[in-house]
């Protein structure tokens, strides 16, 4: 009975202190691809339930918020972003019972839930498709649609598509429906017609869409491919112009070979999303829980501040940052890092909160594309810096890309291209399935064949093994969470510094409390540090990176810090 209450007593302590309005502003976020996370009834196929189960892991790391992408209804021609009933579950995940009971465990876990909101596109078997293809009264404004253009050298012959548009699953992002006789827009798959948002009963439905799941209980929402939101009206003749080409690639089937001045970043854009955070604010009001909204676009940085807010409407509360995915490489020395981590910093409108991306379903692996020797550099630096920090699943044990073969390819970004270049294209490397031990399918799955193969390397890199090391990824990582709870990491003022090319420096200050200085040597040369450049007292070592010779606890020797090739290590300071 005493254990009972303990238990309940920690998780009533948890759920009110998740109520503070503030709670997102140092956010641990951490991305599920459900499909890959746990399988819990041996289909080969992640789902809700899976996720249900795993939850006290997350808790155990220090998560305290985890983002799903699509568990609605869908063909799956993109696994999932392609969606046919907004309001529904998908049955590879379960059912709407299962979400509430993974919701309400969430929450009696202190752990909020995001949702991913698609509201670009839908699917082609969405009913509001089928009735904007048969010119609807209601719904055949729902979409872009065009009857094309008379081909000059054959005027009896079929129509040409409107404009030189592209998608970003290569070719034409016009398609042709035979039974309404006009193009309709995709700027993904062709099966992912684009809704109209020039269109106010789309507009309205869409944030139908977020008051039903804010019904069920949801904590916000990450909001998919904003920049495509809108396309550029067209002219009194109802005509699309072309767009320019961007000298980038010369294969014209490629998204990069136009620079999409008409599709991408319109105005308009930038007022949808207020209008959704006010969508967002009125529940807040209501509840006194605060509903947070997280943006993806890929656009340049000033364009993406502007989706904070502007003064006089709030927008976003977390437009994700992919200036480092963007922007650092492999090659790149700590002189890239400090330059993107200070961008974004000094570019933050007043009031607004930082956050940190490295990683995510669409992007190679981060032990891949930095290598397997800079995984705990790299969450060093994700955790340490100030604000709100995005983990993808598996990044926090270090798992790598997985090679697939043509044949095995599902991704229809690559399935687009052909067997020379799919690799290009797929993002199937980093959706393979979470590796959480020894057994058959990593532990992901009781069955032998999941939906993409499993890393040859999960009988090294899981979380079971992780957990009984001595040292490991995972434990670097849980203990960088542990620190971002420190009223210093929390509260305190964030110094970045370089110490030659190769040496990044984070020192976050708070007055009356200790300093912390994470010190990231990127290059491979062996590098020395004085240390009296932060402090002329002594510190101790709180993390070190898992290959490293030092030893948490053990104090600094002396005025210089020896790093070697690709070592990181978080110091504290002895006083306050």
């Amino acid at each position: 009975m005493r254990i009972y209450f303990v238990v309940s007593l920690l998780c009533l302590i948890s759920a009110v202190r998740s109520n503070d309005p503030n709670w997102w502003r140092s956010a641990n976020v951490y991305q599920i691809y459900p499909r890959s996370f746990k399988d819990s009834d041996g289909d080969g196929i992640g789902d809700l339930n899976g996720i249900r189960q795993q939850l006290p892991y997350l808790k155990d790391l220090g998560i305290t918020v985890f983002w799903m992408s699509p568990i609605f209804k869908s063909p799956m021609v993109d696994f999932g972003y392609d969606i046919s009933d907004f309001f529904d579950i998908h049955e590879d995940f379960g059912t709407m019972e299962n979400f509430e009971q993974l919701v309400n465990t969430a929450h009696d876990l202190g752990i909020k839930v995001v949702l991913d909101f698609v509201p670009n596109h839908s699917s082609d078997e969405n009913e509001w498709f089928k009735l904007s293809a048969q010119k609807d009264a209601t719904y055949k404004d729902w979409y872009v649609w065009h009857p094309g253009k008379v081909n000059v050298t054959n005027p009896e012959g079929p129509k040409l598509p409107p404009s030189n548009w592209l998608s970003e699953f290569r070719g034409s992002s016009w398609g042709w429906h035979e039974g309404r006789g006009e193009f309709f827009l995709h700027q993904f798959a062709l099966g992912q017609p684009d809704l109209n948002y020039r269109n106010p009963a789309v507009v309205n439905k869409m944030k139908d869409v977020l008051r039903f799941w804010l019904g069920k209980g949801v904590d916000g929402f990450r909001v998919d491919t904003v920049p495509h939101l809108f396309e550029v009206a067209p002219d009194a003749q109802g005509n699309y112009p072309d767009e320019p080409l961007s000298g980038l690639t010369d294969d014209p089937d490629n998204h990069g070979y136009l620079d999409h001045i008409y599709t991408m970043n319109q105005d308009e854009t930038i007022d949808m999303v207020y209008q959704w955070r006010a969508v967002l604010d009125e529940v807040t009001k209501t509840t006194g829980i605060t509903r947070i909204l997280l943006t993806e676009a890929y656009s340049s940085i000033d364009t993406v501040m502007k989706y904070y807010g502007n003064g006089q409407k709030n927008g976003s509360h977390v437009p994700f940052n992919f200036q480092m995915i963007m922007n650092v490489k492999n090659e790149s020395n700590a002189l890239a890092y400090h330059k993107y981590i200070r961008e974004w910093l000094d570019k933050l409108p007043s009031g607004s909160v930082a956050n940190w991306v490295l990683g995510n379903h669409d992007q190679r692996r981060i032990a891949s594309r930095f290598g397997t020797h800079r995984i705990d550099l790299i969450n060093m630096i994700l955790n340490t810096l100030p604000g709100i920090a995005i983990t993808y699943n598996g990044e926090e044990i270090g798992m790598t890309d997985v090679y697939l073969s043509w044949k095995d390819t599902v991704d229809p970004a690559a399935c687009n291209s052909n067997e020379q270049i799919y690799e290009e294209f797929s993002r199937d490397p980093a959706r393979t399935p979470f590796q959480w031990d020894s057994t058959t399918s990593a532990g992901f799955s009781t069955n032998s064949k999941p939906w993409l193969p499993v890393s040859p390397l999960y009988r090294e890199v899981n979380v079971k093994a992780q957990k009984s090391a001595y040292r490991s990824h995972l434990k670097v990582y849980r203990q960088l969470l542990r620190l971002r709870t420190t009223p210093t990491l929390r509260r305190g003022s964030a110094d970045i510094r370089t110490h030659g090319s190769n040496v990044l420096s984070i020192v976050r200050r708070l007055r009356g409390r200790e300093t912390y200085i994470t010190v990231a040597n990127v290059g491979g040369e062996r590098e020395l540090v004085d240390l009296r450049e932060f402090s002329t007292e002594q510190f101790i070592y709180v993390i070190v990176s898992v290959a490293s010779r030092k030893m948490p606890g053990e104090m600094t020797k002396g005025p210089t810090l020896v790093l070697d090739p690709y070592e990181s290590v978080v110091l504290r300071s002895l006083r306050s």
